[in-house]
Parts: structure tokens; sequence; C-alpha cells
């Protein structure tokens, strides 16, 4: 089939471009990010008028007379919100100029104000591009939000924080993290339906997101391969900015190879750009959260992604507690030798990012942090989520760690780390921090958890601090974990290990830990350790995800000053509450040498009321088995004493 005939093809089979495909789009996505779209007129509560009722409104039709926007939207009864649609792409410009031909009519009143404008142009096929105006009271501006323009619709947040500081430039604002995760996973199914495999999808996404750092979109109107080459050039470009070209052999997209799915694949990469446009991604990328982070973890986790690719994303609010807890200073440089999606590096960036220069934060990110993964589609995205937190140039390479190592170098006459291909020599170690999250599980002998543990170690100076996620039954079970914990304990010093919720890494069934450990200090016997069970974290299960509640109690929260002003001062003074922490010496005579903090905590005495309960709860399981069981239970034959 030649190109001409298939371009002429597409136009033929495409459905004709209307209007009325905005109306939908303005309305479900109007929804989505908490508008009442019923009509205020009708509704107590409603904020949507549609093109044929916003005339209703008395003071908008003197105004407006028979002229009709697509959609005002009620912010409040002083304030109004112009929305106007067109069916193409290059009518973007036209459809703000008119929004603020409407706008400019309407703010003769003095009753009323319309203070936001937006233009959206597109269709179903297509996608939609969105731009806003806000009114500061002499010119309508574009609304920005971390110094990049917004490319969504106005959510309730974001148009009360305009109207409150009269601004169109919004410095940081709440990224809503249950809108994105939503979005994850509708953008999961888009990928699906686009028949892209789970083990590309994480491709595609990186690809995405790099290709969507630019001012100027993606060219989407645009031919299949014209489109892929499109977002693949936008992408390479940005890594050869930020000095990480090597990465674009492993994110760059292609075209199925039948030619039939070429419409299905396009149609689904429009459709996932214009899900992150939705949310406003470039400017999320620039604020202070580590919402990419959260993002990729959702999109990979409940995508099944993480586990066709053979990782367990760690939670970020628990990488962000890791990185609390550490009290990592600028003097740091902070390994992740399994660095998935890089959390704990964020983390750590983020941490030091609080009360520093920028001239100090530079020299951080370029110096002090490193990281190993051997996913290559998976390190893309930890350079992805580095690249949008404003350093390409960090330390993040691909490979089997265990061939990798650190050693003490310098740059510029700053202390830093290079890799080398052997440990280090004696006095040469350099890394002051770890903070890992090892596979779990491996079914190589070889490659036990421990030996993560182990092999980052090697690479610590004395005196240094590891933390590390690690399996339960590492702490407890026999055979070589037993000899690896006894062989730790001789070479460093144990300083607290948690006992994480249950279901922390749920889809994933694995109960696990946390422990900190001093490098190079043989545990002393009388060194207490301090013993935590954070068995709640604020998350719940629900539909089958697991989400922030607020009816949760945080057990991380009041645990962290504790633990931090332990690992800074082991002999920091920690009072005893049952079942929750305690600081007490490692039981040497214990066979089993086990180091789970079950071990040593106290129990939690039980209640008059609890008792009561348990004995209620047991009265009522016998009599209902009498029930159950009532005539088997008077058909057995009586005992006699003789028998």
């Amino acid at each position: 089939m030649s190109r001409i005939f298939q371009q002429n093809k597409e136009k033929i089979n495409r459905p004709r471009n209307t209007e009325v495909d905005a109306y939908l789009f303005i309305r479900d996505n109007l929804k989505t990010l908490g508008w009442d779209v019923r009509n205020p007129d009708r509704n107590s509560t409603g904020q949507v008028y549609t093109q044929n009722e916003c005339l209703s409104h008395p003071e908008i039709q003197k105004y407006l007379v028979q002229e009709k926007p697509e959609n005002i939207v009620k912010i409040s009864e002083k304030n109004f919100w112009i929305i106007e649609a067109k069916r193409d792409h290059r009518q973007l410009e036209q459809a703000l100029e008119e929004a603020e031909y409407y706008a400019k009519k309407i703010n003769q009143s003095s009753n009323i104000q319309i203070k936001i404008i937006s233009g959206i142009a597109g269709n179903n096929n297509d996608g939609y591009f969105v731009k806003s105006r806000f009114f500061d009271g002499n010119r309508f501006l574009p609304v920005v939000i971390n110094s990049k323009e917004i490319s969504s619709l106005v959510s309730p947040e974001i148009a009360r924080t305009l109207i409150e500081t009269n601004n169109a430039e919004i410095a940081d604002i709440p990224i809503d993290e249950k809108l994105f995760l939503r979005k994850a996973e509708k953008i999961n199914e888009i990928l699906h339906f686009g028949a892209i495999n789970k083990n590309y999808r994480a491709r595609v996404m990186a690809a995405l997101l790099l290709a969507l750092i630019d001012d100027t979109p993606p060219n989407v109107d645009a031919s299949p391969s014209v489109l892929i080459r499109d977002i693949n050039g936008r992408a390479e470009a940005v890594l050869e900015q930020h000095e990480k070209p090597e990465f674009y052999e492993y994110i760059k997209i292609s075209l199925p190879p039948t030619e039939d799915n070429h419409i299905k694949f396009k149609k689904a990469i429009v459709q996932t750009i214009q899900e992150l446009n939705n949310l406003n991604i470039r400017s999320a990328m620039n604020s202070g959260a580590d919402v990419l982070g959260k993002f990729y973890e959702v999109f990979l986790k409940y995508g099944n992604g993480a586990k066709e690719i053979g990782i367990v994303l760690t939670p970020r609010h628990i990488t962000k507690f890791a990185a609390d807890v550490l009290n990592i200073s600028l003097n740091d440089i902070l390994l992740d030798p399994t660095c998935g999606t890089g959390g704990f590096l964020v983390a750590a960036f983020d941490y030091i990012k609080n009360g520093s220069t920028k001239k100090q934060i530079e020299r951080f990110k370029q110096n002090n942090l490193f990281g190993v993964e051997q996913e290559t589609e998976v390190v893309a995205l930890a350079i992805v989520n580095m690249i949008f937190r404003g350093d390409g140039k960090n330390n993040i390479v691909d490979g089997n760690c265990f061939q990798k190592y650190l050693t003490a170098t310098t740059k510029n006459g700053v202390t830093t780390a290079k890799y080398i291909t052997h440990p280090p020599e004696e006095g040469s170690e350099v890394i002051t921090k770890v903070l890992m999250n090892p596979p779990f599980a491996l079914k190589s002998s070889d490659d036990k958890e421990h030996r993560f543990v182990d092999h980052a170690l090697l690479q610590m100076v004395d005196g240094g601090i590891l933390f590390s996620i690690l399996p339960y039954s590492s702490m407890v079970k026999g055979g070589g974990y037993f000899d690896w914990r006894k062989k730790l304990l001789e070479n460093n010093t144990l300083l607290s290990v948690i006992t994480f919720p249950n279901d922390l890494f749920y889809p994933v069934g694995i109960n696990t830990i946390g422990v900190f450990v001093k490098k190079g200090v043989p545990h002393p016997s009388h060194q207490k350790v301090l013993w935590l069970r954070a068995i709640n974290d604020g998350f719940a299960k629900k539909k089958g995800r697991r989400l922030p509640n607020e009816r949760i109690s945080n057990d991380l929260e009041k645990i962290k000053d504790i633990l931090k002003s332990f690992l800074i001062n082991p002999s920091f003074r920690v009072d005893s509450i049952p079942a929750f922490h305690k600081t007490v010496e490692i039981d040497f005579a214990n066979e089993d040498l086990e180091l789970i903090p079950e071990a040593y905590l106290d129990e939690q005495p039980i209640s008059i009321t609890e008792l009561n309960k348990e004995i209620e709860k047991l009265m009522r399981e016998n009599i209902a088995f009498q029930i159950k069981f009532e005539d088997r239970i008077s058909n057995i034959p009586e005992k006699n004493d003789n028998d």
C-alpha cells in the first residue's frame, strides 16, 4: 500500500470532526476536576451552564444578548469562567480570542466578572489542546503553574487560588494524588486497548514525558510514522541536552510491524498525551512533590508492568520517611544500588533542597547522588524522573550492581565518587548513606537480598548508615540467613529494625521490615537496638488499591522523630510502649538470633473489655458449633468406663 493511498484512506475513514465532541470532553473533564456540572439555576450547588443555558442568567443575558459561548462556569456568585471550543487544533487561538471577546462584554457589568477564559480546540481522534487566561483587572494573562503554562482545564482549587492572589502565575499548588492515580490506571487501559504490551509501556511513558517537556506539543495531527518520529526526536534531544544520550535506545518507540495497527497505535499515543495534558503534567513535574514517582508507582504497579519487568516499587511515603530519618546532609554521598525509578534518590534530593542554596543544590545533585538499576527501561524512568526535577546530570547508570563499585575521587575540587569494576581499595570508600530496596525472592541463591546489602556496605565509609527494606523472613530464617545475620553483627552495628505494614507492597504479598546498620563497627553486646513496630502507615486497601485513608493512624509519623534522634545518638532515651517501640540489647543467647521487633517488644496487656470480647467470641463459637452439629453430637455413644 503506497503512503499516499494510506493517507487518503485515513482521511476517507476519519469521521468528520464536530464541536459536539468538545462539549462532551469539557463536561467529562470538569466533572473529573471536581466541578458540579449541573445547571446553577436548577441546582443549588450546580456550577456549569451549557451553551443553551447560559442566557438564563439575567446579567449574562444583559451583556451577551443572543450570543452564547460553549460553557460558562460559576466560580462564585460574582466570578465566572468562559470556555469556548473549536473542532480543529489550528483554531485554538481563535477559540481563545472568542472567549476573551465574550468576557470583555460581560465584564462591563458591575455585578459579575469573567476572571478566567479557556480555549479548546480538537476532536476525539486527534485529542484536544487547551489554553487558559486569567484576568487580573487589566488584561488576560496565561495561567502558569510552577513556571509552566497549564495544558488542562482549571480545577476549583486553581480557580480559587488565581482569584485570591489576583495573579496568573501560581508558584505551587498541592497535587491531587488521587486524580494522578486514576489517570495512571486509565492510561494503562488506553495502552492496553492500543495493543501496547505491558513490557513496552514503561518505554512509551518515558518517551512521551520527555517529548512533552518542550513548550510546543508533539504534532498529533501528523500521520502515525511522522508522529512517532517527532516524539522520538524530542526525547533524544532532551537526553542529549542532559548528557544522557545512551538511554535513547531504551526509550525510543516504534510502530507495530503490521501496518493495519498503525492507526490503533497512534490513537493510544494521542489519548495518552491527552491524559497527561489533562494532568498539567509539565507543571506537576516542576513542583516540589515527587508526583512522577507516585505516578510511576501506580502506572507500573497496578498496570502489572512492575511484575512483568520484575521490580517491586517502593511506596513514595516510605522513601520520604527513610530520607527524613537519615538526616541527610550536603556532605553525604548517597547510593541506591537497586534504584528502580529513583524514588530514594528523589526523596534524598528533596530533603536536601529544603534550606539549601541554589549553588549547594547544584553541587549536591551533580556529585552526591548515585544509583544503579539493571532493568534498562526502568532506569530510563529514573532518568526522566530526575530530569523533571532539574537534574539530568546525575550518576544513575544501568547494569548489574555487583559489577559496579564506587570509589572516592574529586571533581573541580569537590569530593565525589566514580564507578569502577572492582571493590574500592581500603581507605578509598566514599559512600556515607545507603537507601535501598533490593529485589526480593530471586530464585538464584547467589542473589539473596542480603547479598545486595553486603555489596553496598563494601563501598561505605566506616560509620556510614545503611537503610534497607528486607523481607521479614530474612531476619528470622535459619541456614544461610542465620549465618548472614551473625556475620553482619560481627562487622557492623545494628541500630534499629522496623516492622512495616503487612500489605505495604500490595498487591505483592510479602511482609517486610526496615533495617538501619552502621558500617564497620562490630556490634557491642551492650549496644541497645531501637525496635519499632509501625504496622499502620495511614493507608488502607480499597477496591483492590492501597490508598491514603484519614481514618487510619500513621505510626511512621509517630516514630519519625524518635528514630531520627536515636540514629544520631544511640544512647538517646526512648520510653517503652508495648507492641510499639522499645530499646533493648540483642539477645545473643537466642540460638536462632532472630532480629525482629516482635522478639523484643513488650506484649500489649489485655484489657478487661478485650478479655470479655474474647470470652464472648469463644462462647458464641461454641454455641454455633453445638447448634450446627447437634444431631451428630447426640448420636455419639457414651463412653463406658470399662472400654
